[in-house]
């Protein structure tokens, strides 16, 4: 009877308030869709990373004819200097740093040239103005620094890159495109809690009276305050219910279907496997914040 008691209050109390509730139900949902969103931004970017980071090479490349950099002041680099280089590579000193060493020539680079942008190309591009180029793939992608100090400076060298510096760009502002999301996420919080409380506090002095009556026929303040509690906890649920199946719809067809199929250079996109984690995450914060709120809210106006 008490259980079926505190639940009738609650109804009663999201009833007289409807409007109210479904402003805290509209904000809670865009805020946890926004802290959702992020949660799911972040793995993605750290599955992006694990992905290229295993697979990034460092490119050693041989000075061409044209080469400006004081390495290169003898044109295009000779036999002498590309077995050198291979040598270094092979030997002991970078065992334990190299893990494969692939020789491309200028010729190779530019028929890979011609097959990924087709053979209209050609009459804009020659083998000349391509390097040489020894691809290395590192033991740990971290050590990059290893390969550019032992061969930064040597004569038939013009360039030591590492390829991670070119996607450097790219995880930075989807970093901060993460941090834009949570910070609006946060605000959007801020003002589903206010809301939450004033929700809270104005359906309590519309039963001011009842509450009265309780008190003076001993009701705890424990029984007084759970069904305003569940007030906030059910228009939170209802929020966090929203803000999931947005969360679900977002993945299944923005990612698998549009993105992943749109964009080539990723092949690791977050799924219904990491969707399993954030949901009952944003869940959790929902019901928390919403509990919390309440409970703070309806603790003070008792006081009063």
């Amino acid at each position: 009877m008490r259980v079926g008691l505190i639940l009738g209050e609650a109804l009663t109390g999201l009833r007289r308030n409807a409007s109210m509730v479904i402003s805290v139900v509209l904000v809670t949902f865009v805020s946890l869709t926004f802290v959702g969103a992020a949660m799911l931004m972040q793995m993605q970017i750290g599955k992006t990373q694990d992905y290229w980071v295993e697979r990034a090479q460092v490119a050693v490349f041989m000075c061409r004819d044209d080469s400006g950099v004081p390495t290169c002041a003898n044109g295009a680099a000779t036999d002498e200097q590309l077995a050198e280089v291979a040598s270094r590579l092979e030997g002991p000193a970078l065992a334990s740093v190299v893990s494969d060493v692939r020789f491309e020539s200028s010729q190779e680079a530019y028929d890979n040239v011609l097959s990924l942008m087709g053979s209209d190309y050609a009459e804009f591009i020659s083998p000349e103005q391509l390097n040489n180029t020894y691809w290395v793939t590192l033991v740990d992608p971290s050590q990059s620094d290893v390969v550019s100090e032992a061969f930064g400076g040597m004569d038939g060298v013009e360039e030591v890159a590492d390829q991670m510096q070119y996607l450097d760009p790219l995880f930075s502002a989807l970093t901060v495109a993460t941090y834009v999301a949570i910070g609006i996420a946060g605000l959007m919080l801020i003002a589903a809690v206010l809301l939450i409380a004033t929700t809270i506090r104005l359906s309590a002095y519309a039963r001011r009276r009842e509450l009265g009556i309780m008190r003076l026929v001993g009701a705890s303040n424990r029984f007084i305050q759970t069904p305003f509690i569940l007030e906030g906890v059910f228009a939170a649920l209802i929020g966090s219910a929203l803000a999931s199946g947005a969360i679900i719809a977002l993945v299944q067809v923005g990612v698998e279907q549009y993105l992943a199929s749109q964009i080539d250079f990723v092949t690791t996109w977050v799924d219904m496997s990491d969707v399993a984690l954030v949901v009952p995450a944003v869940i959790a914060i929902g019901v928390l914040l919403a509990a919390v709120s309440a409970g703070f809210a309806i603790r003070r106006w008792l006081r009063t």
